[in-house]
């Protein structure tokens, strides 16, 4: 299936695995690439010397296209972007807006860039500064997410934007594939389906909570880091809305150590980082603490196992994925039940002399 976000990066299907932390690594983006879709690697949890080593694993794995996931935010962006066009990654996705200089910077050495956003005017900027397309996630989305759904937000950045768009939030199978191409994207992209799949690192008693979950399971928090975040409901999770603002900044405190130890980052790096992070929004110390550190968050959950120390994020749809097939496998179905449902709206119209 062609579309302009197959023919904008080079792949078969105009499916993409979105870059989550701890999750997006090589062993997931590689089989992913391989099935025809376009994998993310997630570089937020790495370190440079990480992420170089991942992108030269992926490239071991799959001559196929991929991409890296930034934090625009983050104090050392530039270096990140240094190393993906040095590796010859295609495609450069961001989760917050990146500068108008960082993407000049990645089109001139001809990287694709694709910020994803939550709101029509986001779009309409990144538009305007270069970047090549975007991805808009709705409401129902996993992780940092917004209040509108993807069905009413995405026909208004299409509309709103001269660039392809592809559709986050909401998306597992070849009807939603459908359904948002009929909206005008050129694409979807997917985050909790890929985390839910054999080729996922993710261990196995995490993956059963997440198939345990239904829709009523998945929830929206600001007990995080003071912004809405989109996650499985837990013990930890009542316990962070519950914590008086002391309890939390000594947990936010003794969390974000051990953050600082894994990623080499230093306490004035995490202190930019944190203070980036609040975007003129109001919110406390802890919060601040909690959102530079949240990969230690997921990381207890996606790594070590221990979802009574972690958050899981997860899309709605996680209350409706009941199995675990492989990248190859997920792929495929999504494009043959596409293919079915564009089929069936032909025959109807041959039947009614449309």
């Amino acid at each position: 299936m062609e579309t302009a976000l197959t023919r904008l990066v080079g792949v078969r299907h105009p499916v993409v695995q979105t870059g989550m932390g701890w999750v997006a690594g090589p062993r997931l983006v590689s089989a992913t690439a391989n099935a025809g879709a376009l994998g993310i690697l997630a570089s937020a949890t790495m370190t440079l010397d990480q992420l170089r080593d991942a992108v030269r694993e992926v490239r071991s794995r799959t001559d196929q296209p991929f991409g890296v996931n930034l934090r625009a935010d983050a104090g050392d962006a530039g270096d990140r972007v240094r190393i993906i066009i040095d590796e010859g990654v295609r495609v450069a996705s961001f989760a917050l807006a990146p500068s108008r200089e960082l993407i000049a910077e990645l089109k001139d050495a001809g990287v694709v860039v694709i910020p994803s956003v939550g709101a029509r005017r986001h779009a309409e900027k990144v538009a305007a500064w270069g970047a090549d397309a975007v991805l808009v996630q709705g409401g129902e989305g996993g992780g940092h997410t917004g209040e509108v759904a993807t069905t009413v937000l995405l026909p208004q950045v299409v509309d709103a934007v001269g660039i392809p768009v592809v559709a986050a939030g909401g998306f597992h199978d070849g009807r939603g594939l459908v359904a948002a191409l009929a909206y005008g994207a050129a694409g979807i992209a997917m985050g909790t389906r890929f985390l839910l799949t054999s080729d996922s690192t993710v261990p196995d008693a995490v993956k059963a909570k997440y198939l345990a979950a239904r829709v009523k399971d998945v929830t929206v928090t600001t007990a995080v880091d003071g912004l809405p975040h989109r996650m499985l409901r837990t013990d930890l999770v009542s316990s962070l809305e519950k914590s008086g603002r002391t309890k939390a900044l000594v947990q936010a405190a003794r969390r974000a150590a051990g953050f600082r130890k894994l990623s080499g980052l230093s306490w004035p790096q995490m202190i930019r980082d944190g203070r980036a992070m609040k975007h003129g929004k109001d919110l406390s110390w802890s919060q601040v603490l909690l959102a530079a550190n949240a990969p230690m968050l997921l990381r207890a959950s996606m790594v070590e196992g221990r979802t009574d120390l972690g958050v899981m994020a997860a899309g709605q749809v996680a209350g409706v994925i009941d199995e675990l097939p492989s990248c190859a496998q997920l792929v495929e179905r999504i494009m043959v039940q596409a293919e079915a449902v564009i089929g069936g709206f032909s025959a109807l119209s041959d039947r009614e002399g449309v």
